[in-house]
């Protein structure tokens, strides 16, 4: 459903909320870690997060990546639009660019109601709801 890039961005949001609510910053190789990806990879797509403003970066030896406290209430969607564009929300379920209402591919109408379901969810999900539930170990973002 979401791009690979999509998925470790959304997994590396998740952690840097969790790791940084108490005011630190985390970096590239313990994100890496903590979300099972590769760090040339994650770090790529953190820069590009900081860029539009999802994440932010402070360089130097207390550096590395942490997220101030409104930002916990950006949703899963506002990554998703940002990472892989808001296709996921609007495009035709078998990729035809010339589906619409009135001239629908044969899974149109109820492709439309999981569309809007998918973009609920990803709206109602916000970072900062994530936390306790990886804390008490109810959630994971990494294979044990």
């Amino acid at each position: 459903m979401f791009s690979k890039t999509c998925e470790y961005a959304i997994r590396a949001m998740i952690y840097i909320a969790q790791q940084t609510r108490n005011g630190s910053r985390v970096g590239i190789r313990q994100i890496a870690a903590g979300i099972d990806s590769p760090e040339h990879f994650i770090a790529k797509i953190l820069q590009e997060l900081s860029r539009k403003g999802l994440v932010e970066s402070m360089k130097g030896p207390t550096g590395g990546f942490y997220l101030e406290e409104a930002s916990l209430n950006r949703s899963l969607a506002d990554i998703v639009k940002i990472v892989d564009g808001d296709q996921l929300f609007l495009g035709c379920g078998l990729g035809l660019k010339q589906c619409s209402e009135t001239n629908p591919c044969p899974i149109h109408f109820k492709f439309k109601k999981v569309r809007k379901e998918i973009q609920t969810m990803l709206e109602n999900a916000k970072l900062g709801e994530f936390i306790e539930k990886l804390d008490r170990n109810e959630t994971f973002l990494r294979r044990g």
